[in-house]
């Protein structure tokens, strides 16, 4: 035998020693054992906490928008962040007593953000005090960069949705958010 494949057996064993220790001891830090907890340890059982008032509440939206057929879009935040962007989100929500085809004109009528489908791509938030209009950012692609794919909002159905935008200069708090076929909204932007 070669002193060269002696080498190499003796780091295949050695590597597969290792590999073995190491599956026995994540077996170990399993437990094994499936027994489930006492009831004494569990805070849900009798005598636990009780949840605070704001648990399983929603939070008060920022603007609620009206749009057709029942269709809501709470905005629920608006986050300027360091890279110079704000950040908008909220949720759209079916209050009519139907399935509701989100409008597709929601999307724009740009034709970079027309090949990438159903959107909120025609967004846009207005800066009165500036005088600016700021439309959803796009990727590399063209894709818009917001929620996508969506098609229809079930009775009752809450969808989460979010749209970025280019930020607005630092001293403007307020902006009014537009979507086609919906209501106007003035939100103030965080940070």
């Amino acid at each position: 035998m070669s002193t060269r494949f002696t080498e190499k057996t003796s780091r295949g064993m050695v590597a597969l020693a290792v590999a073995a220790a190491l599956a026995l001891g994540a077996a170990g830090c399993g437990g094994g054992d499936d027994k489930k907890p006492d009831a004494s340890a569990s805070a849900s059982k009798g005598g636990g906490s009780k949840p605070s008032a704001q648990e399983g509440q929603s939070e008060t939206p920022l603007a609620e928008l009206k749009g057709p057929d029942g269709l809501l879009l709470q905005v629920v935040s608006a986050n300027r962040d360091s890279g110079g962007f704000v950040t908008v989100n909220g949720n759209l929500k079916n209050d009519s007593g139907k399935t509701v085809v989100v409008p597709v004109s929601v999307r724009g009528d740009e034709t970079e953000i027309l090949k990438h489908g159903t959107s909120l791509g025609g967004a846009t938030l207005v800066d009165s005090q500036g005088k600016k209009r700021y439309y959803v950012l796009r990727d590399t692609d063209g894709r818009p960069l917001t929620t996508t794919d969506l098609t229809t909002v079930k009775s009752g159905q809450t969808i989460p949705v979010f749209m970025q935008f280019p930020s607005p200069p630092s001293n403007t708090a307020e902006v009014t958010l537009q979507l086609p076929t919906f209501s106007s909204g003035t939100i103030e932007i965080s940070g």
